[in-house]
């Protein structure tokens, strides 16, 4: 017999595992950015991000001694509301889980990297992008995708 839908454990245990999955990722990122040329000395999209609200919010981008750490708050509060419609979504479709999580990190990898920053404005577009930023990215969300279902498991158990 299929067990209900828990969508408020789903939101909660999505919650928690992409704030971890976001301290995974972060890490992996900044281990494996050493790996790679340093050509770039653009600001990151969450950076940008960060920007965009606060001149938003008070006519002003952050100021500088903060802007590291508003790009880890953009960072964090993407992962978590990512986590948490991740944790709803497997508790209606646990195919949603497929490759332990990997799927998603692909599918987050796709909508935020190749088409959400981009239109945005926060970064290139696709095709002017190298081969290696596409595939840090790639790597980063798949090790956000599998950690996630990792904890999100831990919390809410296999559907």
């Amino acid at each position: 017999m299929a067990q209900s839908p828990r969508p408020f454990l789903g939101l909660v245990a999505g919650v928690a595992a992409g704030l971890v999955a976001s301290a995974a990722m972060a890490a992996f990122q900044d281990r494996a950015s050493k790996l790679l040329p340093d050509e770039n000395d653009e600001d990151p999209a969450t950076v940008k991000a960060a920007d965009a609200a606060s001149e938003a919010v008070i006519g002003d981008p952050v100021p500088e001694p903060y802007r590291e750490q508003a790009g880890q708050l953009v960072h964090y509060v993407v992962g978590g509301v990512l986590g948490g419609i991740y944790g709803v979504l497997t508790e209606y479709r646990p195919e949603a889980s497929a490759g332990f999580g990997s799927a998603y990190g692909i599918a987050t990898s796709t909508l935020l990297d190749e088409v959400a920053v981009p239109a945005a404005g926060l970064g290139p577009e696709s095709d002017e992008a190298p081969v290696a930023t596409h595939a840090f990215g790639a790597a980063s969300h798949l090790v956000y995708g599998v950690v996630l279902e990792g904890v999100r498991w831990l919390i809410a158990g296999r559907r």
